[in-house]
């Protein structure tokens, strides 16, 4: 059991802060499970980016 919490928080310890940030306070020791929520918070912050982007530019183009 002990090695499953080691490699979670190794995991952890290898993610991007804003995920580490998300994922810290689940406190997930199960590695699965762990992977995937990091993997899903990813994915969404990626999302949250390219829309931010795509309505700054929107932005960009009514004002010129």
């Amino acid at each position: 059991m002990e090695a499953e919490e080691d490699k979670c928080v190794k995991f952890e310890n290898g993610l991007r802060p804003d995920i580490k940030q998300l994922i810290e306070f689940s406190e997930i020791r199960d590695f699965p499970t762990l992977v995937n929520k990091s993997r899903i918070c990813d994915m969404d912050s990626r999302a949250k980016a390219n829309y931010y982007k795509a309505a700054n530019e929107k932005r960009g183009k009514d004002m010129g």
